[in-house]
């Protein structure tokens, strides 16, 4: 898998949960409407016209329909748009841009599409489809920022979307700081919980992270730094971590899974973990900040995210050759603190 697979498969794996009870309540809205991974009679031509010839049929191109969150994504945006009365396309590339771009560009043609959104394998490989969506007048959306496409900002007909990892960091380390600061004092033993080389925004989300913490807690000190990617393992890494710093106090975890291991680590080490702070925000860490055993997930609002993105494109659809936006997936920092 190309390191632009992997970067947006760590994505969407933290949009699982959100996705899926946003499926189940999307589905059951749905009950009245048709949602077909088939083109409905409405949807048949029109698709160079204008807005209103353009039939209610959105085309859904994710990396591929193997990974749970993008399968899980695919039936929650059926939910979603089959309650506003629209059709669905879902298209499965298998991680081949080459796949994406063919199946992409057959659907263009066919004048079934009303609107695309796409999750590209590549993105540098997506010029003709954006230019083609462009000439047809189908609006587009896409996951990234412009600077991935070759494009300085928003495009006409087209429409991008992406996480604020900046912001995302900025906001985990200020947390990790707050827990210090209230509960240790503003200082000590750090462990960083990082993901793996090639993910998306590593750079910008660490580097955000370690400066939000130590403009909270500039007593606080990053003793190891650790990729975690698997609960399990995780578990096992962070323990022997601790065994070489014993006097760990806070862990700032860049995964669900570093967070989580982390708490498993010092349980099975007879220890409380001081401060927990998480970037993810699945079901079981957000049970956990309830509880108050993690102090804080900077969560992301991936449900709100599936909405707004369709949304857009309907509304897209009655000007397709306006200028798009540039959208960033909500978040929200939720604390034991309330």
């Amino acid at each position: 898998m190309s390191i632009t697979c992997r970067r947006s498969v760590r994505a969407t794996g933290l949009a699982l949960a959100a996705v899926s009870s946003l499926a189940l309540a999307a589905c059951s809205s749905s009950s009245n409407h048709s949602s077909s991974s088939s083109s409905s009679a409405n949807g048949a031509s029109g698709a160079a016209g204008g807005g209103s010839s353009l039939p209610k049929t959105l085309v859904f191109s994710p990396l591929s329909l193997a990974p749970p969150a993008l399968k899980g994504l695919s039936v929650g945006i059926k939910g979603y748009a089959g309650s506003k009365g629209w059709n669905v396309v879902v298209q499965d590339p298998n991680f081949s841009p080459t796949s994406q771009v063919q199946q992409l560009s057959a659907v263009l043609d066919s004048g079934r599409a009303g609107a695309a959104w796409v999750i590209a394998v590549d993105p540098k490989s997506m010029a003709d489809t954006l230019k083609a969506a462009q000439s047809k007048g189908i609006p587009i959306l896409v996951n990234g920022k412009p600077t991935e496409y070759g494009y300085s900002g928003a495009q006409p007909g087209i429409t991008f979307d992406y996480i604020d990892y900046t912001a995302a960091g900025k906001a985990l380390g200020t947390e990790l700081g707050n827990c210090l600061t209230a509960k240790n004092g503003g200082s000590g033993d750090v462990l960083f919980s990082v993901s793996s080389p090639g993910q998306a925004g590593k750079a910008e989300f660490e580097a955000a992270a370690e400066a939000g913490l130590k403009a909270t807690a500039p007593n606080a000190n990053i003793v190891q730094k650790l990729v975690v990617s698997d609960r399990a393992k995780g578990q096992t890494d962070i323990g022997n971590a601790l065994q070489g710093h014993p006097n760990l106090v806070g862990v700032m975890a860049s995964t669900d899974e570093g967070s989580l291991g982390a708490l498993g680590a010092f349980s099975a080490a007879g220890k409380s973990l001081k401060c927990d702070a998480d970037f993810g925000g699945n079901d079981e860490v957000l049970k956990d900040v309830k509880a108050g055993t993690i102090f804080a997930s900077v969560a992301l609002q991936f449900s709100a995210d599936m909405a707004q993105s369709f949304d857009t494109l309907v509304k897209m659809q009655a000007d397709p050759k306006a200028t798009g936006l540039v959208l960033t997936v909500p978040q929200k920092t939720i604390t034991s603190a309330g």
